[in-house]
This record gives C-alpha cells, structure tokens and sequence, in this order.
C-alpha cells in the first residue's frame, strides 16, 4: 500500500480538433512529470480533442482519430513511469462519451465516463453525449482514485458513490468557463460541499485557454478534507495562463493529505474581465491563424478600449487602426484617435469617407426623393467604414475586430452590416458602465504578460466625454436611449434577472423606459444572431447563454 504519491496538475490550453497538437502538450506534460518525479499527470476535461466539441464529437470519423490518439498517448506511458490521466471522447457502441482515461505502463488501465451531462448556458452535453454509469474507484499504485468528470463534482451523486465504494482520493478534471465571481463563488462551495459530504481531499485540474465565446481560467487547486493548521485550500493554481504544479500526497492514518503548495491570488473582478478578454482575443487569432488586427478608431472610448486589449495581445506593432471620419466627425474625435493610437504605440491611418457616402448619397437620391432624410442615411456612414475595414482585412489577412459593447449590442444600437462588421468582438459581454470602469483599471495598472504600454492608454477625455456615434449634428447617444447608468441597470434586470417590466417598475425605474429597453432588446435578435462572437464574462452572454427566437411577438403585459 503505497503512503507517497506525488501528482502534476497540467493546466494546459488545448485546441479543439486539433489531435496533433493536443497530443504534443500532453507528451510535454509526461516528459515535466518525469522530470519532476511525478507519479501521475492529471489534464483537464476533453484535453486530447478540445472543448467544446458540440456536433463534432459525434462524428464517426473524428471518433476514430480520437482513438488513435489516445493509443498512441497510453503507449506513451512507459512501464515504472508517471501515469497520465486525460479526457477525452470515448465512441463504443453506438454511443459517445466524455470520457476519463488512466494510461499507465503503456496501455490504457481505466476509463470514467461522465455521469451528469450539463444542459444549461453554453452547454448542451444531453443534446451530444450519452450518459455514463455512476462511477467506481480506479486503482493506481495501490491507491484508490475517485474520477470525476466536472458536472459530476458540481453535483452529489458521483461523488458520494466512489466514497461509498471506497475512493481515497478525489481527482475533477475540468473544462469550467469563466464567469465573473465564479470561482470563489459556485466553483469553490460546491468542491467543499463534495469534499464535506464525502470526507475526501479533492484536486480539481481545470482547462485554461479560449474556445469560441469561451474562456477557461484554469485556478486549478487542492482541498484537503482535514483543513488543519494551513487551511482547507492546500494548492491554488495561477489564474488564465498555463502552468504544470506538482502536489505532494501522503497518507496520515486512514486519510490523504496534500502538503501546502504554492498558492496564486484571486484577481480582482475587473483584472479578470480584462485577462478573459485578453485570453480571448489572443486565442482565438492563434487557434484561426491570425497575427495581426485591424480595427476602426472613431476616438470614442469601446474602440480605444479595443485598441488597448489588442496591443496588450499581440503588441502594438500588430495593431492597424484606422480613423474613417466623416463630414460629422468631429476635431475633438480626431485629436483624440490620435492620442489614443499614440500612448498605446499603434499605428494610425486616416481615410475620409466623405466623397463616398457623397456618391452614395447621390446614387440613391431618385429613390429617396420626396422622402425625409433619417436613419437610412445615417446608417451609410457606419456601413461605409465596414466596407473599407473589410477591403483592408482582405487585402493583408488582418482580423477585423468590432467594438460594440454589451449596452449596445442589446438594444440594437450598431449597424447591421456596418459597426458590427468583423470577425471577434472583445466588448460584446461588457455593458457600456462596465467599459469605463475596465479603461480606469487598465491605465492604473500593467502586468508582465501585456505586450502593450505601461501607464496611461486612453486619455481621461476620452472616458468622460458624452458617448456619440457622429452619424448626425451634435448627435449623442443619450437622444435614443436612457443614461448608460440607468439603461444597464434595466439591462441586467431584464437580462441577466430574467426580471419582469413590473419588477423593475417597483425598483424604481419608469414604466415606458422598461417598456422601450423590452421592445428594443426583442427587436435587436436578429441583429445578435449576425453578430461577431467574444468572450463570455457573465452568466447571461448574448449568444448560447440566452437563445430567443428572432421572431417574436411577446411583450410583458406588467
């Protein structure tokens, strides 16, 4: 009976589909954990094939080469070696699994299949993935190691049968997203309440990386089940970047317990919006191909903030911004552009749209005649500006980047075809507030892994001055919609509460204003469903956290 064992957590960032790839990172993580004396090497959730899969993962022939890989990780495992634990998809019998694989001494030892399937948010494993049995103990060196496959930690039942069989020790592997305040809220009670409930330390290994909309933060960590003198966290990993931390076990009576390790910060909610974006962007142009952004800066402060994240990703030598003024475009907009793109090191162009939306104005004036000038023709501008982003994205294999922040792109305040053209959008889980907010912490503060400037990146002018598209003469945003303040508060009730017009009304805010934000987040649902993906940072994202229909005709009558 084995008293010692030692286990590498691999917080490592895989990418979906690519079997290559991922195999590569988990070779790298035996060979650290042969280094390290390590005797088993835990990798997150669906680390050979990526995650989320969705319809992929029942495709017979990515099935297939998922197994091959899996074949040649196991033979990877040489006998006296470290073992590995890895996820990944299991296709037998008509069925497909997310599963769990212990490799060791060459050849695959165990398999756990995942039992509860989450079916809420952005998952939608009930849809893809068949249900596995409840799981039992697998047995590694003489130790009896309870697997659990994320949903199943975050409910009762697994956890509570591999104690009642007599697990010694519980291991989740993860694929967990962040969300805002997730991770010293739901994420950290409900593994105590598995580690209460059964008595047993739990390592919890979670993915880290961009896939999508998603983010995974990793924070990988260890609770003992006895919290003692040290307290019941024992290890707690780095949070959004990729780490291998090796965890000392030994047996003390008839229990485990891991030794104090090292024990990484919570960033603040604000850093961790900032670096989910950042992780984001940075992945998702990796994993497509892309090394360079372009993007429109009108001197307003989403782009600015768009600006930033993309220098702090990529460098500011990667960064292409380009200023498409207007004949409403005003000189404060073009000082500003030019500051901003300035502190942050970037480069600036300028391309007039005057003479086009002159031309286009002109083009389209037998049709228009006898009929009032309005949002039609304000709508051209923003249009316009897509249409040169667009030739520029094209013509240098530049990743157009959007700029639409939460607040608008709920209301339906951008353009179709226009401001919301572009391939990642960093600002769409970012209500307008919140932006503000996000730019004062990114000028106080700078981190080793930003790429960008120190110090000040976008001007305090740029923060406090009234928003504005400058579609139209001395246009402001506040002349189609409420005060940011009070429009997110509406936005989140409604959003994110689920909250009925009547709810709101007795919170304080005007009956016709709930009404009018109601109205135009319905109407908008054809225009989300156009539109650029980003990070998801709240648990109410506007893309598979909340699916609507695009026609609909329900109004709350209270």
């Amino acid at each position: 009976m084995a008293d010692r064992l030692q286990i590498l957590i691999a917080q490592r960032d895989p990418t979906t589909g690519d079997l290559r790839g991922n195999l590569g990172e988990a070779k790298a993580a035996l060979a650290a954990a042969e280094t390290q004396g390590a005797d088993l090497v835990a990798l997150p959730e669906m680390f050979l094939s990526g995650y989320q899969l969705q319809d992929l993962v029942r495709k017979p022939a990515f099935g297939r080469a998922c197994a091959e890989a899996l074949a040649e990780i196991a033979a990877e495992t040489r006998p006296g070696g470290p073992g590995l634990l890895i996820g990944g998809p299991l296709h037998e019998e008509g069925r497909v699994h997310n599963a769990l694989f212990l490799c060791a001494d060459g050849a695959v030892q165990a398999v756990s299949r995942k039992y509860e399937r989450p079916n809420y948010g952005v998952f939608d494993e009930k849809r893809t993935l068949d249900q596995g049995p409840l799981p039992e103990p697998v047995l590694f060196r003489g130790v009896r190691l309870g697997l659990l496959i994320c949903e199943d930690a975050w409910e009762e039942p697994a956890a509570k049968a591999l104690a009642a069989a007599g697990a010694e020790i519980l291991i989740v592997a993860n694929g967990s997203p962040y969300e805002r305040g997730k991770h010293e809220g739901a994420r950290m009670a409900d593994m105590r309440a598995r580690v209460a409930e059964t008595g047993l330390p739990l390592l919890y290994v979670n993915m880290v990386g961009g896939q999508d909309d998603q983010i995974f933060d990793g924070g990988s960590f260890v609770l003992n089940a006895d919290p003692g003198a040290d307290g019941e966290r024992a290890v707690q990993a780095p949070f959004f970047e990729s780490c291998d931390l090796l965890t000392l076990w030994t047996r003390e009576g008839s229990g485990w317990r891991c030794a104090p390790g090292p024990m990484a910060s919570t960033p603040s909610d604000y850093e961790a919006d900032y670096q989910a974006i950042c992780l984001g962007l940075g992945d998702y142009m990796r994993k497509t191909g892309f090394k360079q952004a372009v993007l429109g800066l009108s001197g307003g402060i989403d782009s600015a903030i768009v600006a930033a994240v993309a220098a702090d990703v990529l460098g500011p030598e990667n960064v292409w911004c380009v200023m498409l003024p207007s004949r409403f475009t005003s000189k404060t907009s073009l000082e500003d552009a030019a500051e901003i793109a300035r502190l942050i090191g970037a480069k600036l162009d300028s391309i007039s749209i005057a003479g086009a939306v002159s031309a286009v104005g002109d083009e389209l004036a037998p049709f228009f005649a006898g009929i009032e000038a309005g949002l039609t023709e304000e709508n051209v501008q923003p249009r316009l500006r897509a249409l040169y982003l667009m030739a520029l994205s094209n013509k240098f294999g530049h990743l157009l980047l959007t700029t639409g922040n939460k607040s608008e792109v709920s209301v339906g305040y951008s353009t179709l075809y226009g401001d919301m053209a572009g391939g990642y959008n960093p600002l769409i889980d970012l209500y307008k507030t919140r932006v503000f907010e996000i730019c004062r912490w990114r000028n106080a503060n700078h981190r080793p892994w930003m790429k960008g400037a120190a110090g000040l990146v976008i001007p305090e002018r740029v923060i406090s001055k009234p928003p504005t598209a400058e579609l139209r003469e001395n246009q402001k945003d506040s002349d189609s919609l409420p005060e940011y303040p009070v429009l997110d508060a509406i936005l989140e009730g409604l959003i994110e509460g689920d909250q009925s017009v009547a709810e709101l009304v007795a919170a304080g805010f005007e009956r016709e204003t709930v009404r009018k934000v109601e109205r135009l987040i319905y109407l908008a649902e054809y225009k989300r469903f156009q539109a650029a993906p980003g990070a998801k940072l709240t648990r109410k994202a506007l893309w598979l956290d909340r699916r609507y229909p695009i026609v609909n005709r329900f109004r709350d009558p209270s």
